[in-house]
């Protein structure tokens, strides 16, 4: 069971956060060749993630951001890239059931999130603390647990070389 924590809130206004202005102040500090498909995709998996229905309603809790910041190539690994995300989740901000093509590490860079995998208990985790997905498993929710307070993590995705969208509505 979720409980009440989980659920979305009637009511609530949405924030609406651009992650434009992030990407150009990244692109000034970019060096490889690959920041334009970076960052359009970035967009998309912020689209995404700030456009999905939590439980058929929309806009009833904040969205969070997707920040890409880094895509590469695993030599060593023919196929797959390890792709490097923050993810800010504003108070009270929340993320609907979805999944991921690739494997995903998460480190909790500031405040409180709580997330819960499909056929596990949900999880309390502060800055420094982490988790993990494994390929294609059901993320039912994560969400910042303060409604004063914003919280960060950073994501770390080992998928397929295309850099391609990361986050898939479930």
């Amino acid at each position: 069971m979720i409980g009440n924590q989980a659920r979305p809130r009637a009511g609530q206004s949405v924030i609406a956060v651009s992650a434009v202005g992030v990407l150009f102040a990244l692109a000034a500090k970019w060096t490889g060749p690959d920041f334009t498909r970076v960052a359009s995709k970035g967009m998309e998996m912020h689209m995404q993630m700030a456009n999905a229905d939590v439980n058929g309603v929309a806009g009833a809790r904040p969205k969070t951001v997707v920040t890409p910041v880094s895509c590469e190539k695993l030599p060593d690994v023919p196929g797959k890239s390890i792709t490097t995300v923050i993810v800010a989740f504003p108070p009270d901000g929340f993320t609907p059931r979805h999944r991921h093509p690739g494997s995903v590490s998460a480190f909790v860079l500031k405040g409180t999130l709580r997330s819960r995998l499909e056929g596990s208990p949900a999880g309390t985790y502060t800055q420094g603390q982490t988790w993990f997905e494994p390929s294609g498993a059901v993320h039912l929710f994560a969400e910042n647990v303060s409604t004063t307070e914003p919280a960060e993590l950073l994501a770390t995705f080992v998928a397929d070389d295309d850099c391609g969208t990361l986050t898939i509505p479930d």
